[in-house]
């Protein structure tokens, strides 16, 4: 992958995340600046969704730990836990909201 189309799924991605992010209730605090998408949550909480240009991957870092994910032909996928983006970011996003919520087509 070229590190344009890597910027173009990554600018994609994190712009999707923050269009499903506004429809919920809670007064989340996202921003989505330099490549790097924060969304703060009530409790003082953050998740960072960032880029590794490097290596071509998404890293997370939320209140349960930071995750590497990976671009394979099926999606990105968790290094350490095997588990989709959609997934991955669906449950470290209810952790820190304290209910249920469902992310980029989980």
């Amino acid at each position: 992958m070229q590190d344009s189309e890597f910027h173009s799924l990554l600018d994609e991605l994190t712009i999707q995340l923050e269009d499903e992010l506004e429809v919920y209730p809670e007064d989340l605090d996202i921003e989505n600046a330099g490549g790097i998408l924060t969304i703060g949550f009530p409790n003082g909480s953050t998740i960072v969704v960032s880029r590794q240009i490097a290596n071509h991957e998404v890293w997370i870092a939320a209140k349960s730990g930071g995750f590497h994910l990976a671009r394979k032909a099926e999606g990105w996928f968790c290094n350490t836990t095997s588990e989709s983006l959609p997934e991955l970011v669906s449950r470290v996003v209810t952790e820190q909201l304290g209910r249920g919520v469902s992310l980029l087509g989980d």
